[in-house]
């Protein structure tokens, strides 16, 4: 007879990464993500994230849960915890509102504690945020937005852009 614990462990979704990968990665849906090897790109993730310790990631990262032992060289945001363990190397900027670094981890930045009130996923990004974050020229952006191909708001010469919309435009496809 399985207990509910053991059936919460038979649906949990797990995806241990141990290749080279270069991309956008974005999880809708919560997920225990190992990464093992390299990643180049950006990562934005639901759930907990490992970054092991013979990982080497060049992303801007965004996850709830976030432990770091290898290295990263990237923004990191987290939005319930962050952890750099023993042997981590982070060098990049990190906002959450729990950090834990342990002895041995070395972390290279600037570092902002946000309360657990912020909710970064819904703020709004502007066309330079959003440029950096799919890894595209500006140009391109208001290129999209004003011919309507891109879910943003314009408030007169401004545009906002919602991160879930940009999530979900990207998870359609819709960025080729």
């Amino acid at each position: 007879m399985l207990t509910r614990k053991d059936k919460r462990r038979e649906t949990e979704k797990v995806l241990d990464v141990d290749a080279s990968m270069q991309g956008t990665l974005i999880f809708k849906d919560s997920v225990n993500l190992r990464i093992n090897g390299t990643f180049e790109g950006v990562l934005n993730t639901k759930g907990s994230l490992m970054i092991g310790e013979r990982a080497v990631v060049n992303a801007d990262i965004t996850g709830e849960s976030i432990t770091v032992a290898g290295k990263v060289n990237g923004n990191i945001t987290a939005t319930k915890d962050l952890k750099l363990i023993s042997p981590a190397r982070v060098i990049g900027d990190i906002r959450s509102p729990l950090l834990s670094i342990a002895e041995g981890a070395v972390f290279d930045g600037t570092s902002i504690m946000l309360s657990k009130a912020d909710d970064l996923t819904d703020k709004a990004m502007t066309p330079d945020d959003l440029a950096k974050y799919l890894e595209i020229e500006t140009n391109l952006v208001y290129e999209w937005a004003n011919s309507g191909r891109l879910p943003g708001t314009k408030n007169g010469d401004a545009w906002k852009f919602e991160r879930a919309k940009i999530d979900e435009w990207v998870a359609q496809g819709k960025i080729k």
